[in-house]
């Protein structure tokens, strides 16, 4: 059986969500031969040019670092295929040509951030969010032709709570993912994997789960629909890229707004007057039932939006060109009368 220290890796990656993995191999010793990131790219303001979370680490490092524009260039293949890895890891990195995946002896496994064949694609954390799902998780799985389609060698469940956002879950995934990576390439060298296709995984009529890449219009706040649907697609989004609405103020005026968290959904069947008071039992401003979605109640401390059938209180947001601040702060700031969401 052949030793971690003698297993030649490559490793492919970008973001955070891959540095914990990548340093946790390199922490334990495995022999990681060379690191694949994103090139470059030029940001901000300053026009700086920005590097991958994935790149400043291997550099710390002192890892044989690649940087392609093209993965099927064939001066990048060449050198990959100069390293002899016998397998290969990808964890938040772009879609590989077959001529890399195929390429090491033992094959590519992945890393996916939810419980596949749930949520195949570029946003599986958002996604499980945004649809009010209670459990998700992480799993690793073999590289074939179609994304996310290859045979599952590991996966582990986590639960999301009320209140979890993206973000909350993005950092538990990311640990329970960089366990899960050490265990997969422990297990290929004690030669126990056993992979399962995906579809053997699907109940009779399940189908699988799409987890499309997020677009600034999947994130617009529609205050038509329900406020139970409005508060997972907030948290589903929260801190980034934000669901946002605009605010009309009385002029007119459309400003953009990102939104980031809020109470939970707020009922009230009871016909109030459409002037702000507290809420019975649940912090905010009274709900008017007659009032149209996206209708504002503020009171100097609770700003409160009626939706399809409820109302949200916004608890934290960011008008456009300024600083993200607790809704109170904001309404300090912030003229609200005669103003609505749209």
């Amino acid at each position: 059986m052949i030793s971690k220290e003698d297993l030649r890796i490559v490793f492919f990656g970008t973001p955070d969500f891959a540095v914990e993995s990548l340093k946790r191999l390199v922490e334990g010793g495995y022999n990681i031969v060379g690191v694949v990131t994103m090139p470059d790219k030029i940001a901000g303001r300053g026009h700086r040019l920005i590097q991958s979370a994935v790149k400043q680490y291997a550099v710390e490092q002192g890892l044989r670092l690649m940087q392609p524009e093209r993965l099927k260039d064939e001066a990048f293949v060449e050198e990959l295929r100069s390293l002899n890895a016998q397998l290969h890891i990808v964890i938040a990195f772009r879609m590989l040509p077959e001529v890399v995946w195929a390429m090491p002896p033992l094959g590519t496994f992945n890393l996916h951030a939810s419980l596949l064949p749930k949520y195949r694609g570029a946003a599986p954390i958002n996604w499980a969010v945004m649809n009010g799902d209670t459990t998700t998780g992480v799993t690793t799985f073999f590289l074939k032709h179609e994304i996310d389609t290859g045979d599952v060698i590991q996966q582990q469940a986590i639960e999301i709570g009320r209140t979890d956002n993206v973000e909350t879950i993005h950092d538990r995934l990311m640990m329970l993912g960089a366990d899960m990576v050490i265990d997969t390439v422990d297990a290929i060298i004690a030669g126990t994997v056993k992979p399962i296709p995906q579809d053997q995984m699907l109940t009779a009529g399940e189908e699988p789960t799409p987890a499309p890449k997020i677009f600034t219009e999947t994130c617009r706040i529609d205050w038509s629909r329900p406020a139970e649907q409005l508060y997972n697609h907030i948290r589903g989004l929260s801190p980034y890229p934000a669901a946002w609405s605009e605010i009309i103020d009385a002029d007119g005026n459309a400003l953009h707004v990102k939104i980031f968290a809020t109470s939970e959904p707020i009922t009230n069947d009871v016909a109030v007057e459409s002037s702000p008071s507290k809420l019975e039992g649940a912090g905010g401003s009274m709900i008017n039932h007659c009032s149209m979605p996206g209708s504002i109640s503020a009171d100097g401390r609770h700003l409160t939006v009626t939706c399809g059938d409820g109302a949200l209180e916004i608890l934290s947001l960011q008008l456009s060109g300024k600083r993200r601040m607790p809704a109170a702060d904001f309404m300090r700031g912030f003229n609200l009368d005669g103003c609505r969401f749209a």
